[in-house]
């Protein structure tokens, strides 16, 4: 059984410099043929899956638990026992951290609100919200911060009204979920982040329990009451991880992506020049961006084989997106963006009953970005060097801090 750690150091997870570039030690992983044991930065140890296959495995296999109050659950971050009960009793598990059959309940009582056609309903007026904020950036005095103006407000505006949050919080929210996602927070600070966007969301589900409006909060409110499905914490609960999984992920693909397309002004003419590549041109950059860095783990809850080695009941498994998405026994030039790509093999929304419920609205989020940005401001340029951009090394989602771009 491979025993040697992740890097010179002995800790996982390493940081992630450039966008464009996997870490070293992913590099390693990627190219060997087993799993390897590292030492978590937490304090407990896990194997780390970086081919394709293996991923897939791990990621469909029901023998391995999200459940992150479990022992053998891979940590991220340093963190003592009381820290750690105290940031799960913050709030009740949310769906991304169910196993079966709480988490089948669950995902059940919310799928239909993200279902293709509900999600192409909302085409117009994302394009309108689109619209909306490159007007607003075009008036404003050059260079514009394309994080602060277009990527955060784009998916936190449609999220927000989507579940009926209104959008005047999205700062309180931006800035908390920012300190949990970053490895450097102290695990306290972590957890009262949480605390308190707990706190916000069940004050504005208490407000919406007293006459439930037609929105997706007042919706899973009106089910629960005629269902039983979910009572009030857990709507509470699946309030957080929606506005999570549809606000940090997709501003940093939008900030990102832009970025990219940048830097390969071949790629961009070519999906420019055809409008119907940019779909594949978003999943090339989901494939080739992977913003969820190194927090896709599982617990197994019986032996497992996987990449070569045998997982015993406990254990920790972390898949290393970024490489999965970069196996060259399963993509062709795999360190190379090329719009033209096709197919979406990736892995970036994850695979089997936890692949992201909302998945469709995020590609159709990115690919109206991307189509009305660089057809309305085609001169779009960085308007400092690529080397003195900030990216987020350390996050659980990987982003650039600011993008500050003119034309």
């Amino acid at each position: 059984m491979t025993t040697q750690p992740a890097d010179a150091a002995g800790t996982f997870p390493v940081p992630r410099a450039c966008p464009f570039r996997l870490p070293p030690e992913y590099e390693r992983l990627r190219t060997g043929k087993r799993a390897v044991r590292a030492r978590m930065a937490g304090g407990n140890s896990a194997w780390l899956v970086a081919r394709h296959e293996d991923a897939r495995k791990v990621l469909s296999d029901p023998r391995m638990s999200v459940d992150r109050r479990r022992e053998g659950f891979p940590r991220f971050a340093p963190v003592t026992e009381e820290e750690r009960q105290a940031s799960f009793r913050a709030f009740r598990p949310p769906l991304n951290w169910m196993d079966p059959p709480e988490h089948t309940a669950a995902r059940r009582s919310v799928r239909a609100e993200f279902s293709p056609g509900r999600t192409e309903a909302l085409r117009p007026r994302v394009q309108e919200i689109v619209d909306r904020r490159l007007d607003l950036m075009a008036a404003a005095a050059r260079p514009v911060d394309l994080v602060r103006e277009l990527a955060v407000p784009v998916p936190s505006l449609v999220i927000c009204e989507l579940l009926g949050v209104p959008y005047s919080v999205h700062g309180h929210f931006e800035e908390r979920t920012g300190r949990m996602f970053s490895h450097a927070t102290p695990a306290a600070e972590r957890a009262r982040a949480a605390h308190e966007i707990r706190s916000l969301l069940a004050g504005l589900v208490a407000d919406k329990e007293r006459d439930p409006p037609d929105d997706l909060l007042g919706r899973l409110i009106v089910r629960g009451r005629q269902e039983g499905a979910l009572d009030l914490d857990a709507v509470v609960s699946m309030a957080f991880v929606l506005l999570v999984a549809g606000h940090s992920t997709t501003a940093d693909m939008i900030a990102l992506g832009a970025l990219t397309l940048l830097e390969h002004p071949g790629q961009l003419a070519s999906m420019v020049a055809d409008p119907a590549r940019t779909p594949l041109a978003v999943d090339e950059l989901l494939r080739y961006l992977t913003v969820v860095n190194a927090s896709t783990a599982r617990t197994a809850l019986a032996d497992v084989e996987v990449g070569g080695v045998t997982v015993r009941a406990g254990e920790g498994v972390v898949v290393l997106g970024p490489a999965a998405n970069r196996d060259p026994e399963v993509f062709e030039r795999p360190d190379e963006f090329d719009v033209g790509r096709g197919g979406g093999r990736h892995l970036a929304f994850g695979v089997g009953r936890h692949r992201c419920l909302g998945h469709h609205l995020a590609r159709m989020e990115l690919q109206i970005v991307f189509d009305t940005l660089f057809r309305r401001v085609p001169g779009l340029r960085l308007a400092v060097p690529f080397g003195a951009l900030s990216f987020k090394e350390k996050a659980n989602i990987y982003g650039v801090r600011e993008l500050p771009v003119t034309w």
